[in-house]
């Protein structure tokens, strides 16, 4: 039961740790990547839609992407999706692709995505320990019912200390490295 619980805690903070990744792609940094473009919502035929499901989108230069819709009847909604979703880049359709522009980032928003990417970083920080408290409780929980000793539940304790501990260095690694990509102009 004690390799049960440790398992679960490790695969919970895995994938906090890819759900932290994965929100940091579509922060925007100055240069142009798709990641920024893959949470638009899209309202396609009535349906709100990925963006990614209706059009492949690349990365040509440093500073634009292209969507290219699967649909060309798709264009108009996702010109108006990407100016609504408010990433302070610029849509101009060119035939049947649309090009984003990303402008250059000024130091005052670059600091304020630096904000923004710490306090998401508390925010998982937090997630993890919350999966710590859940493992702990688990393994008071056996403890009493006799199901392990009471040298189990130290030594498990010490191990989802030893968990938590990785992963959030593992996450802070992952901010330090997108907070280089946005303070670099």
């Amino acid at each position: 039961m004690l390799k049960d619980i440790l398992s679960d805690a490790e695969n919970k903070m895995k994938k906090a740790v890819e759900v932290f990744e994965r929100d940091l792609n579509s922060m925007r940094a100055g240069r142009a990547h798709p990641g920024l473009l893959e949470k638009v919502p899209v309202d396609y035929y009535g349906a709100i839609t990925p963006l990614q499901h209706l059009a492949g989108i690349s990365v040509p230069e440093s500073r634009t992407l292209i969507v290219q819709p699967f649909d060309r009847n798709a264009i108009p909604a996702i010109e108006k999706a990407i100016m609504k979703a408010d990433l302070g880049v610029s849509v101009r359709v060119d035939g049947s692709v649309l090009r984003v522009s990303v402008p250059m980032l000024t130091e005052e928003r670059r600091r304020d995505l630096v904000k923004q990417l710490r306090k998401r970083l508390e925010e998982e920080k937090v997630a993890i320990r919350n999966i710590r408290r859940e493992a702990l409780d688990a393994l008071k929980t056996e403890q009493k019912e006799h199901i392990i000793t009471e040298d189990d539940e130290r030594r498990g304790q010490n191990d989802v200390q030893k968990l938590t501990d990785r992963y959030i260095k593992e996450l802070e690694g992952v901010a330090e490295g997108r907070e280089r990509e946005i303070l670099t102009p």
